[in-house]
């Protein structure tokens, strides 16, 4: 229980931190991204079809678990449209960077195949 104390914690506190840093520039970058929030290394991200109504995006975050499974990566649904990522406490900064590089793919995929959906879906409508 010491090395946890002692060790383990600070390096979940300053990963986090880390991680934190860079998902939150997701609501900017990413559309789907409506939400991150999080405390050490238990985060949670927020998909959303839509940022302004909220509007759930439950399909889209099954299908972002789905393709960073294919590739490595497992993240966890949570709630209606979440990603929860909860990585061990030990986790480096730099294995950090290679999941968030994972889930970013994965991701920007799940964003270009809703953003051609939804072309269709106006083109045929």
């Amino acid at each position: 229980m010491d090395i946890i104390s002692r060790e383990a914690m600070g390096n979940a506190a300053r990963v986090g931190e880390f991680m934190l840093g860079r998902l939150r520039g997701w609501t900017q970058s990413h559309p789907l991204v409506g939400d991150v929030r999080g405390r050490g290394l238990m985060i949670g991200i927020e998909l959303v079809k839509d940022k302004t109504t909220r509007e759930p995006a439950a399909a889209l975050r099954n299908r972002v678990e789905t393709l960073a499974f294919e590739r490595g990566l497992m993240v966890l649904g949570c709630g209606e449209t979440s990603l929860r990522l909860s990585p061990p406490l030990i986790v480096s900064e730099q294995e950090a960077t290679v999941a968030l590089d994972i889930l970013e793919e994965a991701l920007t995929l799940v964003e270009k195949e809703h953003e051609q959906a939804t072309a269709l879906e106006a083109a045929t409508a």
